[in-house]
């Protein structure tokens, strides 16, 4: 009686301190905006060293790649999802799918984090798994149903409180009613337009018929851009299930992104998708189409009302590509100069796992992309997960960085003849 009594104080004491940083959180940002302290001085600091870190190298042998590349932990990172490398080169910011938003931080520069901690600790995220940069500096969080911004963050991170704005208000981003413990993973990029494209996942397995012209109008399993500040917002691509990962082509500017496909449907169908935007306003086939060319069983004996672009890169069924990335670095060969890196998240409900490797894409000159496994190894012989890669970033040196949401950790991929 007593074990017991102790947990549910423990959880109600828990959920007491929630309701009461979620009834501060107005109040903070408030502050924060007046560049007021909020009286918040204690940071979450995780541990780089010890066991749990060696355990994750361990599991990093077994990791195969072209010869000549090799593969490191960076950061033990709990929950890590996507990525923003600072444009100054201070500091890495990671996403989760909680409530935290981390910062890694390597003071002497030898490619190995120094330090991890909560970043902005006076706020409480919501989902705040995208994160990106404006050339600028200004760090973007797109969460679950909100955008700020923090100016200069790569210089206030040091602190509990940093500067912060409202792009998007809480509730704003997509209608409250349609919020989702499903889908909710936003990711955002800074276009080379300057504005801000957001994706925003339906948080159904298929799109029911009475959601369609809803989600069509709202931009709900689209994408949609604005200005910076949060006006002009538009529509910009239709049709998508649950896109998790997009970037820019460094040489054209176009958007391309992954998309994860219906479920359900069997072990080999449908296949994922790699998609490329080469104009605004495009139907990518959702809820009509579950992944390429294969109808759903909801809509195969309906008429398409819209013209549907297909995939440039179909990929293994049910694999989740998540985080894309062109590569802009210069460190690799040149067979990978701006070639697509991309992370298969791995699968949830086939037979046989499939995924959980890293991936690349290279685009012939006629168009043509070959996507093929580069980094794979965390599926073990008992058909068990030791991680599961989520995104791809640039590191200035030429690296690239990989989270890992499973073993909680960002791993680094350099190269040396």
């Amino acid at each position: 009686m007593k074990i017991l009594l102790t947990t549910v104080t423990a959880m109600s004491l828990a959920a007491g301190t929630l309701h009461a940083q979620s009834a501060d959180l107005p109040q903070n940002i408030e502050r924060l905006q007046s560049m007021q302290s909020t009286g918040t001085t204690d940071f979450t600091v995780i541990d780089q060293a010890g066991d749990y870190a060696e355990g994750i190298k361990k599991s990093l042998e077994r990791i195969k790649m072209p010869d000549g590349f090799k593969i490191e932990l960076y950061a033990v990172v709990p929950d890590a999802r996507h990525i923003a490398v600072g444009p100054q080169g201070v500091a890495v910011f990671v996403g989760t799918r909680k409530d935290k938003v981390w910062v890694v931080t390597d003071r002497n520069k030898d490619r190995v984090a120094d330090e991890v901690k909560d970043f902005a600790p006076s706020l409480t995220f919501t989902i705040p798994n995208g994160v990106c940069f404006s050339p600028d500096g200004f760090l973007y969080i797109a969460e679950q149903n909100r955008v700020l911004v923090f100016p200069a963050a790569e210089f206030f991170y040091e602190s509990p409180d940093v500067a912060v704005g409202q792009v998007v208000p809480q509730g704003e981003l997509i209608p409250a009613e349609e919020e989702s413990f499903n889908h909710t993973a936003r990711v955002c990029d800074i276009g080379p337009d300057g504005k801000l494209y957001i994706s925003l996942g339906q948080p159904h397995n298929v799109t029911p018929p009475d959601k369609v012209q809803k989600y069509l109008d709202t931009g709900i399993g689209g994408i949609i851009r604005m200005n910076q500040d949060g006006t002009g917002r538009e529509i910009v691509a239709r049709g998508i299930r649950n896109s998790v990962g997009q970037d820019f082509d460094p040489i054209g500017g176009d958007l391309w992104f992954t998309d994860n496909q219906v479920d359900g449907m069997g072990d080999d169908i449908p296949p994922g998708e790699i998609n490329h935007m080469t104009e605004v306003g495009l139907n990518f086939g959702h809820p009509w189409y579950g992944g390429g060319d294969v109808r759903t069983n909801e809509y195969k004996d309906e008429e398409v009302p819209v013209d549907v672009t297909m995939p440039v890169s179909e990929t293994v069924a049910h694999a989740a590509d998540l985080g894309m990335v062109f590569y802009t670095g210069k460190q690799f060969p040149d067979k990978y100069k701006n070639a697509i890196f991309s992370a298969q998240h791995g699968s949830w409900n086939r037979t046989t796992p499939v995924g959980a490797r890293v991936m690349v894409s290279t685009v012939a000159e006629d168009g043509t992309v070959t996507t093929e496994p580069f980094a794979e190894g965390w599926i073990d012989e008992n058909a068990e997960y030791l991680g599961r890669p989520v995104d791809v970033a640039n590191l200035r040196d030429g690296s690239i960085l990989v989270s890992d949401d499973l073993a909680g950790a960002i791993y680094r991929i350099s190269y040396d003849e």
